[in-house]
């Protein structure tokens, strides 16, 4: 459902923006640090939210796989409090349970 719904905001957002491009039309000029150039404003605006989704999409993607590092990590480190925890256990037990050569003492009495 989550995902239905950002879908769904996505194009709306892009209906938007391609009105809005659409709408304006007219010639401007772009200044580049070697020089200017004349562009359609349909095509700056366009450029512009391309150029912003690809920068989003790259700080998503560097999220993700520090992310995706930090699971690895975290999953090493439980398997290994597992191992831990069921070594302890199997001690905890041998503590517990008398050995088969011990000798077993009567009670006083007897």
């Amino acid at each position: 459902m989550k995902t239905q719904t950002a879908l769904i905001l996505g194009l709306i957002f892009a209906l938007i923006i391609a009105l809005f491009a659409v709408i304006n039309v007219d010639p401007v000029t772009v200044n580049y640090a070697f020089g200017s150039a004349q562009w359609p404003l349909i095509l700056v605006i366009l450029f512009s939210v391309l150029m912003g989704g690809l920068v989003i999409f790259m700080f998503s993607l560097f999220r993700t796989v520090a992310l995706k590092r930090q699971n690895k990590e975290l999953i090493r480190q439980n398997e290994q409090l597992k191992k831990e925890v069921y070594e302890l256990k199997l001690d905890h037990r041998e503590a517990i349970t008398p050995a088969a050569d011990s000798t077993r003492l009567a009670p006083d009495g007897d």
